[in-house]
């Protein structure tokens, strides 16, 4: 997932995609602990989009705490 659609994303929207991406990500590794996938290289990418989804919640969280300042 890009940054663009991900800064598109409503707050809720991003809470609810950092779930479910977090447990697609832990199917994966099971899943590859037990027979190799045909493409590893996914479970990098599902890590990445889950690093960005954060990352822009905690931008929003910060930005809602200094206009509250």
């Amino acid at each position: 997932m890009k940054q663009s659609v991900i800064i598109e994303l409503s707050d809720a929207d991003l809470i609810e995609r950092l779930e479910e991406e977090t447990k697609q990500l832990t199917r994966m590794r099971i899943n590859h602990a037990v027979s190799p996938l045909d493409n590893p290289m996914k479970i990098r990418e599902y890590r990445r989009t889950i690093a960005r989804i954060k990352t822009e919640i905690r931008k929003r969280e910060l930005e809602k705490n200094k206009k509250e300042d």
